[in-house]
């Protein structure tokens, strides 16, 4: 069955009053339940506002993008579903419970992953 990527960028929930919140996180953590209990649920979370290292294929570590310069990820889901229809209604739950746009991206198969 195919897997989705379901994401934001960095910034996307800056909108977003700090008194809503404990509301928001409550109702994206909702659509997290539905979708465990639905049997779609593979992994997620949130990603921390940093700098990332980039580390290349000699080993070296350096500097990555700055979240203020460039578009990246904010948080994901990966879900397992049996269409991209039913991965866009997912990620319009998803945009519902954390009040902004998702991306969706279908992963490519690896027989041994």
């Amino acid at each position: 069955m195919p897997r989705y990527l379901i994401s934001f960028d960095d910034g996307a929930m800056d909108h977003i009053a700090e008194a809503d919140w404990p509301a928001v996180g409550e109702s994206s953590r909702a659509v997290v339940r539905e979708a465990k209990a639905a049997g779609v649920w593979i992994f997620g979370g949130g990603v921390l506002r940093q700098q990332a290292a980039i580390v290349a294929t000699d080993g070296t570590v350096s500097e990555g993008p700055v979240p203020e310069t460039k578009a990246v990820v904010g948080g994901f889901s990966i879900i397992e579903v049996p269409s991209r229809d039913d991965a866009l209604a997912w990620a319009a739950r998803m945009a519902k419970g954390c009040r902004c746009a998702q991306e969706v991206r279908e992963i490519m198969f690896d027989p041994e992953s």
